[in-house]
């Protein structure tokens, strides 16, 4: 009888060994895939704002999304990790109540020399939970990116994309997306899908931007009146919004921390980045209902197929704070109400003098915040993080929330871009402006045999 024992005990054993190996190699596939499924977001912000632009600037507008993805990864990689495991208390660099942050956490695990930053065959977490970090920082950047077409230094974009990317969205996830950040533990604030410190960081930095930029000759008449900018290529640039959407799948895929024995709190359940419970389930039901709530309120307030696919993403980001959580009818209601919102919204900033190409602000701005302060309604009273006596969500936190997401992304965008102005890196001279980037920044042409005319004739 206790042979039997003695050999049951020991198949449970290799059982349970074979088990964690399998849900580890599981886990470090399900981030691998994540990556490349962001990088489509970037394929898409390319062909967006490529569109979006006059015929003029049409390489520019490409070279500067191109370099916005590249100087994350080595600017992320050497000090932008660092900041999302020390700073989650605040200033003091203290160790949170879970144990996973702080200085000395930090120095161990995400110092560009230390043995988890590199190719080291025991770990199967680092590396790929890393890359989909920065995929994260690279999505602020193209953001921002967006908004400035047409009129910005490549050096000034740069300077400003690192110091988003690899910075301002860091502390915004480390004080509200991360288990040990202040804004969770210490006023339950929730945000599984990064509406408001991913989009909304990236969108009011964009808005401090654009303030010290100003708009692109030819946007506004003496009397304050707006004229309309066309894109070049509307095809191209809704073919675009459309390719960030599928990229969307990734970054909300790699939201989720995923049973794997080197990170997750729960070795058998998919669990928020708070360790709340999740399902692949609740991801499909709620991207797809808010994703066609978005282009039905917008089709609904303008007919337009920009603003339609805008729509679209504004739709997902109004309830990504709570993909979660949210019931599916719910997550439809949330999409279709930042469709409708969108419009009005772009046309507020338009006529104060505010210049935003491609409607960013709003888009990812003012439909992140609103999405993570209507969540502090939906989801009062559910736990914001996983535990006993856990946080619980709440609108006052969400609020409190949204007002510090506001200020890392507004502060940093003005402050950094009105030090760039007062040193001449902030926008082109207009000479070159009015002829266009490509002539005067690119080396080859966009369209060397020309472009077929549009169908509708110029009025």
């Amino acid at each position: 009888m206790e042979e039997q024992l003695a050999e049951l005990a020991a198949k449970v054993a290799e059982l349970e060994a074979s088990s964690s190996v399998t849900n580890t190699m599981f886990a470090e596939t399900y981030y691998y895939l994540t990556i490349p499924l962001m990088i489509i977001i970037h394929a898409g912000f390319l062909a967006y704002e490529m569109g979006a632009s006059r015929l003029k600037n049409v390489l520019a507008s490409g070279v500067k999304n191109i370099l916005a993805f590249a100087f994350m990864v080595p600017t992320f990689y050497f000090f932008g990790w660092w900041v999302y495991w020390a700073f989650p208390t605040g200033l003091n660099f203290s160790a949170g109540p879970n144990g996973i942050s702080g200085w000395e956490y930090a120095n161990e695990i995400a110092l560009p020399w230390v043995e988890w930053m590199g190719p080291n065959i025991a770990d199967n977490a680092s590396g790929v939970f890393w890359g989909a970090f920065t995929l994260f920082a690279a999505t602020t950047a193209s953001i921002m990116s967006g908004a400035v077409i047409e009129r910005i230094q490549v050096v000034g974009f740069v300077i400003l994309a690192i110091v988003l990317g690899s910075f301002a969205w860091v502390v915004a996830a480390a004080w509200g997306w991360h288990a040990d950040g202040w804004l969770v533990t210490q006023w339950g604030v929730h945000d599984f899908g990064a509406a408001g410190l991913v989009h909304a960081v990236a969108g009011f930095f964009a808005l401090g931007v654009l303030i010290n930029l100003g708009p692109r000759i030819g946007k506004f008449n003496p009397d304050g009146s707006a004229n309309h900018i066309g894109a070049h290529n509307l095809p191209f640039t809704v073919t675009g919004l459309m390719l960030i959407i599928v990229g969307f799948w990734g970054f909300l895929m790699a939201c989720l921390i995923v049973p794997g024995e080197a990170w997750s709190w729960f070795p058998d359940k998919f669990a928020t980045i708070y360790g709340t419970p999740i399902t692949l389930s609740a991801l499909s039901f709620n991207i797809l209902m808010g994703f066609a709530g978005g282009i039905i309120g917008a089709w609904m307030i303008t007919r337009d197929p920009f603003w339609m696919m805008s729509g679209g993403l504004a739709g997902i980001i109004a309830c990504a704070s709570g993909l979660d959580i949210y019931w599916p009818p719910l997550a439809f209601a949330m999409g279709f109400a930042g469709g409708t919102l969108l419009k009005p919204c772009a046309g507020f900033l338009e006529k104060r003098g505010i210049d935003d190409a491609v409607g960013a602000v709003t888009v990812h701005g003012t439909i992140g915040l609103f999405g993570l302060i209507m969540l502090g309604i939906w989801g009062s009273g559910y736990p914001a993080l996983q535990g006993e006596d856990a946080p619980t969500i709440s609108f006052v936190g969400q609020l409190v929330g949204a007002v510090v997401f506001f200020l890392l992304g507004f502060v940093p965008g003005y402050v950094v871009s009105l030090i760039l102005k007062m040193f001449g890196l902030l926008r082109v001279g207009e000479e070159a402006e009015v002829a266009g980037l490509d002539m005067a920044k690119v080396p080859v042409a966009a369209y060397p045999e020309g472009i077929g005319a549009s169908a509708h004739p110029a009025e």
